[in-house]
């Protein structure tokens, strides 16, 4: 289903809550993936990389709202939806880069 075939509230929805739904799948499986093996950190890169994506298709997906006007735009929702995206963009970033910075089989 393209974005542009989707009902404004389910725009909005998706947008807000794709990104914490990918930040969490994103560190649990970060944890479960370098538990059961530290050498795999390279996974966790590009896992890393394509949660920060999705995390921009969801802030994509609602940012056509933010200047809706009619009974069913939920232009503050699609704002919110923008900034939750950018907070948990941001979050997924800074543990990809932890990656890169602490070696995992340390210890």
């Amino acid at each position: 289903m393209t974005p542009s075939r989707l009902s404004i509230r389910a725009r909005a929805w998706i947008g807000l809550l794709l990104p914490p739904m990918t930040w969490f799948l994103f560190e649990q499986g970060l944890s479960a993936l370098l538990h059961a093996g530290c050498g795999r950190w390279r996974i966790g890169l590009a896992w890393g990389v394509v949660s920060i994506a999705l995390c921009a298709l969801a802030a994509r997906i609602a940012w056509p709202l933010t200047g809706s006007h009619g009974p069913l735009s939920h232009p503050w929702l699609a704002r919110l939806a923008i900034a939750v995206a950018g907070i948990f963009a941001l979050a997924s970033a800074f543990q990809t880069l932890a990656l890169l910075i602490v070696p995992p089989c340390v210890g």
